[in-house]
Protein backbone atom coordinates (compact mmCIF):
# COMPACT_ATOMS: atom_id res chain seq x y z
CA UNK A 1 0.00 0.00 0.00
CA UNK A 2 2.92 2.53 0.93
CA UNK A 3 5.08 1.43 -2.56
CA UNK A 4 1.70 2.13 -4.42
CA UNK A 5 0.93 5.05 -2.35
CA UNK A 6 4.14 6.94 -2.93
CA UNK A 7 4.94 5.73 -6.30
CA UNK A 8 2.22 7.26 -7.37
CA UNK A 9 2.70 11.38 -7.78
CA UNK A 10 5.94 10.48 -9.80
CA UNK A 11 4.07 8.34 -11.66
CA UNK A 12 1.51 11.02 -12.33
CA UNK A 13 4.47 13.46 -13.47
CA UNK A 14 5.28 10.61 -16.17
CA UNK A 15 1.88 10.59 -17.56
CA UNK A 16 0.75 13.68 -17.59
CA UNK A 17 2.49 17.29 -18.79
CA UNK A 18 3.18 20.03 -16.76
CA UNK A 19 0.02 21.97 -15.75
CA UNK A 20 -1.40 23.53 -12.78
CA UNK A 21 -3.95 20.77 -12.86
CA UNK A 22 -1.14 18.38 -12.52
CA UNK A 23 0.42 20.47 -9.47
CA UNK A 24 -2.77 20.17 -7.64
CA UNK A 25 -3.06 16.06 -8.14
CA UNK A 26 0.68 15.61 -7.73
CA UNK A 27 0.48 17.50 -4.03
CA UNK A 28 -3.12 15.89 -3.53
CA UNK A 29 -1.31 12.25 -4.21
CA UNK A 30 1.12 12.92 -1.83
CA UNK A 31 -1.18 14.15 1.02
CA UNK A 32 -2.39 10.47 0.06
CA UNK A 33 0.56 8.75 0.60
CA UNK A 34 0.91 10.57 3.70
CA UNK A 35 -2.51 10.09 5.44
CA UNK A 36 -2.00 6.30 4.40
CA UNK A 37 1.62 5.99 6.37
CA UNK A 38 0.24 7.95 9.01
CA UNK A 39 -3.36 5.73 9.97
CA UNK A 40 -1.74 2.44 9.11
CA UNK A 41 -0.10 1.82 12.24
CA UNK A 42 -3.64 2.51 14.23
CA UNK A 43 -5.17 -0.64 11.93
CA UNK A 44 -4.12 -2.42 14.65
CA UNK A 45 -5.05 -0.43 17.66
CA UNK A 46 -3.62 -2.68 20.33
CA UNK A 47 -0.08 -3.37 18.62
CA UNK A 48 0.41 0.79 18.30
CA UNK A 49 -0.38 0.79 22.22
CA UNK A 50 2.09 -2.34 22.87
CA UNK A 51 4.64 -0.15 20.94
CA UNK A 52 3.37 3.18 22.36
CA UNK A 53 5.97 4.98 24.34
CA UNK A 54 4.19 7.26 27.07
CA UNK A 55 6.85 8.19 29.95
CA UNK A 56 9.88 9.87 28.11
CA UNK A 57 7.85 12.82 26.98
CA UNK A 58 6.03 13.50 30.22
CA UNK A 59 9.42 13.12 32.12
CA UNK A 60 10.60 15.82 29.78
CA UNK A 61 8.22 18.05 30.46
CA UNK A 62 7.97 17.97 33.87
CA UNK A 63 11.58 19.47 33.70
CA UNK A 64 10.36 21.81 30.93
CA UNK A 65 7.37 22.90 33.27
CA UNK A 66 9.57 22.65 36.82
CA UNK A 67 7.91 19.47 38.33
CA UNK A 68 4.80 19.87 36.37
CA UNK A 69 4.09 19.51 32.61
CA UNK A 70 3.10 22.76 31.35
CA UNK A 71 0.22 21.99 29.86
CA UNK A 72 -1.39 21.06 33.41
CA UNK A 73 0.34 24.48 34.39
CA UNK A 74 -1.62 26.06 31.52
CA UNK A 75 -4.89 24.92 32.52
CA UNK A 76 -5.24 24.98 36.15
CA UNK A 77 -4.38 29.14 36.03
CA UNK A 78 -6.30 29.68 33.41
CA UNK A 79 -9.47 27.65 32.83
CA UNK A 80 -12.63 26.72 34.63
CA UNK A 81 -13.36 23.23 34.90
CA UNK A 82 -16.76 22.48 32.72
CA UNK A 83 -16.16 25.46 30.48
CA UNK A 84 -14.67 27.03 27.32
CA UNK A 85 -13.63 30.55 27.38
CA UNK A 86 -14.01 32.65 24.50
CA UNK A 87 -9.86 32.64 24.63
CA UNK A 88 -9.90 28.81 24.08
CA UNK A 89 -12.25 28.85 21.74
CA UNK A 90 -9.77 30.93 19.40
CA UNK A 91 -6.46 28.29 20.15
CA UNK A 92 -9.57 25.46 19.37
CA UNK A 93 -10.39 27.25 16.07
CA UNK A 94 -6.63 27.56 15.39
CA UNK A 95 -6.19 23.75 15.92
CA UNK A 96 -9.10 22.91 13.72
CA UNK A 97 -7.77 25.62 10.73
CA UNK A 98 -3.94 23.54 10.65
CA UNK A 99 -6.22 21.64 7.98
CA UNK A 100 -6.28 23.68 5.44
CA UNK A 101 -3.41 25.67 6.36
CA UNK A 102 -0.10 24.11 4.96
CA UNK A 103 -1.44 23.42 1.73
CA UNK A 104 -3.10 27.03 1.10
CA UNK A 105 0.53 28.58 2.25
CA UNK A 106 1.77 26.13 -0.69
CA UNK A 107 -1.46 27.62 -3.03
CA UNK A 108 0.02 31.07 -2.06
CA UNK A 109 3.59 30.42 -3.23
CA UNK A 110 1.74 28.79 -6.58
CA UNK A 111 -0.07 31.83 -7.18
CA UNK A 112 2.30 34.83 -6.11
CA UNK A 113 5.57 33.06 -7.62
CA UNK A 114 4.77 29.63 -9.86
CA UNK A 115 8.97 29.22 -10.63
CA UNK A 116 9.08 28.96 -6.88
CA UNK A 117 6.20 26.30 -6.43
CA UNK A 118 8.28 23.18 -6.89
CA UNK A 119 10.96 24.03 -4.24
CA UNK A 120 8.30 25.23 -1.68
CA UNK A 121 6.10 22.13 -2.20
CA UNK A 122 8.92 19.78 -1.68
CA UNK A 123 10.09 21.71 1.37
CA UNK A 124 6.74 21.44 3.05
CA UNK A 125 5.37 17.87 1.95
CA UNK A 126 8.80 16.45 3.14
CA UNK A 127 7.96 17.90 6.81
CA UNK A 128 4.74 15.80 6.66
CA UNK A 129 6.46 12.53 5.17
CA UNK A 130 9.53 12.90 7.91
CA UNK A 131 7.24 13.29 10.55
CA UNK A 132 5.00 10.12 9.52
CA UNK A 133 8.67 8.06 9.50
CA UNK A 134 8.88 8.92 13.11
CA UNK A 135 5.13 7.48 13.99
CA UNK A 136 5.98 4.32 12.73
CA UNK A 137 9.51 3.99 14.62
CA UNK A 138 8.55 5.54 17.79
CA UNK A 139 4.26 5.78 18.22
CA UNK A 140 4.36 8.38 21.22
CA UNK A 141 1.23 8.85 23.42
CA UNK A 142 -0.06 12.95 23.48
CA UNK A 143 -0.84 14.39 26.79
CA UNK A 144 -4.60 14.13 26.88
CA UNK A 145 -4.20 9.97 26.17
CA UNK A 146 -1.72 9.83 28.75
CA UNK A 147 -3.77 11.98 31.55
CA UNK A 148 -6.88 9.30 30.55
CA UNK A 149 -5.07 6.36 31.39
CA UNK A 150 -3.39 7.16 33.92
CA UNK A 151 0.02 7.99 33.34
CA UNK A 152 0.25 11.83 34.05
CA UNK A 153 -0.45 11.06 37.62
CA UNK A 154 0.89 7.38 38.36
CA UNK A 155 4.44 7.40 36.09
CA UNK A 156 5.87 4.48 37.89
CA UNK A 157 1.87 2.40 37.61
CA UNK A 158 1.34 1.74 34.39
CA UNK A 159 -2.32 1.45 35.18
CA UNK A 160 -4.12 1.09 31.86
CA UNK A 161 -7.82 2.71 33.06
CA UNK A 162 -9.40 2.84 30.39
CA UNK A 163 -11.13 5.82 27.66
CA UNK A 164 -12.27 7.82 30.05
CA UNK A 165 -13.72 10.56 28.61
CA UNK A 166 -13.41 13.72 31.18
CA UNK A 167 -12.71 11.80 34.10
CA UNK A 168 -10.64 8.85 35.27
CA UNK A 169 -12.51 5.85 34.96
CA UNK A 170 -10.31 4.23 38.05
CA UNK A 171 -10.15 6.98 40.48
CA UNK A 172 -13.79 8.86 39.14
CA UNK A 173 -12.16 12.07 39.23
CA UNK A 174 -11.30 15.13 36.93
CA UNK A 175 -8.84 14.55 34.78
CA UNK A 176 -5.56 16.20 35.56
CA UNK A 177 -5.46 17.04 31.88
CA UNK A 178 -8.53 18.07 29.86
CA UNK A 179 -8.53 17.48 25.94
CA UNK A 180 -10.52 20.78 25.58
CA UNK A 181 -10.90 20.32 21.76
CA UNK A 182 -12.74 17.08 22.62
CA UNK A 183 -15.02 18.77 24.88
CA UNK A 184 -15.96 22.45 22.55
CA UNK A 185 -15.93 20.06 19.35
CA UNK A 186 -18.90 17.72 21.43
CA UNK A 187 -20.85 21.06 22.51
CA UNK A 188 -20.11 22.93 19.05
CA UNK A 189 -20.52 20.30 16.44
CA UNK A 190 -23.09 17.83 18.56
CA UNK A 191 -23.95 14.68 16.35
CA UNK A 192 -22.07 15.57 13.74
CA UNK A 193 -18.61 15.27 16.03
CA UNK A 194 -18.28 11.92 15.97
CA UNK A 195 -17.72 11.57 12.37
CA UNK A 196 -15.81 14.61 11.79
CA UNK A 197 -13.21 13.25 14.77
CA UNK A 198 -13.83 9.44 13.12
CA UNK A 199 -12.47 11.04 9.59
CA UNK A 200 -9.52 13.18 11.51
CA UNK A 201 -8.50 11.54 14.49
CA UNK A 202 -6.96 8.63 12.09
CA UNK A 203 -3.93 7.35 14.90
CA UNK A 204 -4.03 9.12 18.10
CA UNK A 205 -0.51 7.68 19.17
CA UNK A 206 1.21 9.91 16.71
CA UNK A 207 2.32 12.94 18.66
CA UNK A 208 6.32 13.13 18.38
CA UNK A 209 7.00 15.19 16.68
CA UNK A 210 4.04 17.65 16.08
CA UNK A 211 3.43 17.92 12.96
CA UNK A 212 1.16 20.69 13.55
CA UNK A 213 3.50 23.09 14.83
CA UNK A 214 6.47 21.57 12.22
CA UNK A 215 4.29 22.61 8.78
CA UNK A 216 2.87 25.33 10.15
CA UNK A 217 6.29 26.82 10.56
CA UNK A 218 7.45 25.74 6.98
CA UNK A 219 4.03 27.71 6.20
CA UNK A 220 5.73 30.95 8.23
CA UNK A 221 8.89 30.47 6.06
CA UNK A 222 7.27 29.72 2.76
CA UNK A 223 4.79 32.80 2.89
CA UNK A 224 7.64 35.13 4.27
CA UNK A 225 9.57 34.50 1.21
CA UNK A 226 6.86 35.36 -0.94
CA UNK A 227 5.90 38.95 0.84
CA UNK A 228 6.28 40.11 4.66
CA UNK A 229 2.98 40.56 5.01
CA UNK A 230 2.07 37.21 4.35
CA UNK A 231 4.59 35.97 6.68
CA UNK A 232 3.73 37.81 9.54
CA UNK A 233 0.54 36.37 9.45
CA UNK A 234 2.13 33.11 8.76
CA UNK A 235 4.39 34.01 11.70
CA UNK A 236 1.40 34.94 13.94
CA UNK A 237 -0.74 31.86 13.37
CA UNK A 238 2.46 29.20 13.93
CA UNK A 239 3.25 31.10 17.25
CA UNK A 240 -0.86 30.95 17.97
CA UNK A 241 -0.52 27.53 17.23
CA UNK A 242 2.05 26.67 18.84
CA UNK A 243 0.18 27.73 22.74
CA UNK A 244 -2.56 26.11 21.69
CA UNK A 245 -1.26 22.70 21.24
CA UNK A 246 0.50 23.01 24.64
CA UNK A 247 -3.00 24.75 26.39
CA UNK A 248 -5.26 22.17 25.39
CA UNK A 249 -3.44 19.05 26.32
CA UNK A 250 -3.12 18.40 22.43
CA UNK A 251 1.24 18.24 22.46
CA UNK A 252 3.51 18.06 25.15
CA UNK A 253 5.71 20.84 24.89
CA UNK A 254 8.72 18.71 23.95
CA UNK A 255 6.67 17.54 20.66
CA UNK A 256 6.02 21.14 19.63
CA UNK A 257 9.71 21.71 20.04
CA UNK A 258 11.04 18.61 18.41
CA UNK A 259 9.06 19.79 14.95
CA UNK A 260 10.20 23.19 15.70
CA UNK A 261 13.35 21.37 14.77
CA UNK A 262 11.75 18.66 11.94
CA UNK A 263 11.13 21.97 10.26
CA UNK A 264 14.31 23.93 10.68
CA UNK A 265 16.35 20.66 9.49
CA UNK A 266 14.18 20.72 5.95
CA UNK A 267 14.67 24.05 5.71
CA UNK A 268 18.35 23.95 5.84
CA UNK A 269 18.66 20.72 4.43
CA UNK A 270 17.10 21.63 0.98
CA UNK A 271 19.82 23.03 -0.29
CA UNK A 272 22.07 20.48 0.23
CA UNK A 273 19.61 17.69 -1.42
CA UNK A 274 18.45 20.18 -4.12
CA UNK A 275 21.06 18.41 -7.02
CA UNK A 276 19.37 15.26 -5.89
CA UNK A 277 15.83 16.50 -6.62
CA UNK A 278 16.93 17.90 -10.05
CA UNK A 279 18.95 14.35 -10.97
CA UNK A 280 15.31 12.79 -10.31
CA UNK A 281 13.31 15.92 -11.97
CA UNK A 282 15.31 15.31 -15.34
CA UNK A 283 14.47 11.39 -14.99
CA UNK A 284 10.90 12.11 -14.87
CA UNK A 285 11.12 13.91 -17.93
CA UNK A 286 12.63 11.57 -19.69
CA UNK A 287 10.58 8.97 -19.10
CA UNK A 288 7.76 11.79 -19.90
CA UNK A 289 9.14 11.90 -23.09
CA UNK A 290 9.38 8.15 -23.58
CA UNK A 291 5.97 7.35 -22.93
CA UNK A 292 5.13 10.32 -25.56
CA UNK A 293 7.20 8.66 -28.19
CA UNK A 294 5.81 5.79 -27.63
Amino acid sequence: MLVTAGAAPAALCVALPRGRGRDIAVCTMQMWAYLAAYEMPNDDPQSLRDRVHVDYPVQIDRILGLGKIPTERLQKLFSRAGEINRFERVLVWSHWAWFAVPHLAVAYVALRRPRELGTAAARMYAVFDLGAIVYWVLPTAPPWWAAAHGYIEELDGHVDVGESGHRNDRTGLPLPVRRMMLEYGERFWGRRWNDLYDVLGGNPLAAMPSLHFATSLMAARLLSEVDPVAGAVGWAYATTLGLALVYLGEHYAVDVIAGGALAEAVHRGAAPVTPAVHVLTRTLRRLRALAEDG
